[in-house]
């Protein structure tokens, strides 16, 4: 009988994840392509993304699961995920409910860094 917690097995097995099992996960908005924050994911808390349509994450400070909304309300639902062509990243499209930032923002990525281009 198969594991029904289990990624399944081509999926597995092109992840390249990093020394602590994790995978880079960018999360973005379906429809306008904004890019909303990065997390990290294990093979179980990409399970649970993929079966639940909701976005879970590995919270590598706090060493647990947290499903993004469940305390704010700031729901991400899954629109669809995507690996990378290396196997090191996950793009998760959603359909972003409320700010994405734990901040309050709707972007993590709101502080700008000045470049000098040549």
């Amino acid at each position: 009988m198969p594991d029904e917690t289990a990624l399944p097995p081509d999926v597995a097995a092109r992840l390249k994840r990093d020394a602590d099992g994790l995978v880079a996960a960018v999360i973005q908005q379906h429809d306008t392509g904004e890019v909303l924050m990065l997390g990290w994911m294990n093979d179980e808390a990409l399970h649970r993304t993929l079966t639940e349509g909701r976005v879970t994450f590995w919270s590598r400070s706090r060493g647990e699961y947290w499903r993004k909304g469940d305390t704010s309300g700031h729901v991400q639902h899954v629109r669809s995920v995507a690996i990378d062509c290396d196997g090191d990243a996950l793009l998760v499209r959603v359909d972003q409910v409320g700010a994405a930032c734990h901040t309050g923002e709707r972007t993590c990525f709101f502080t700008d860094i000045p470049a000098v281009v040549a």
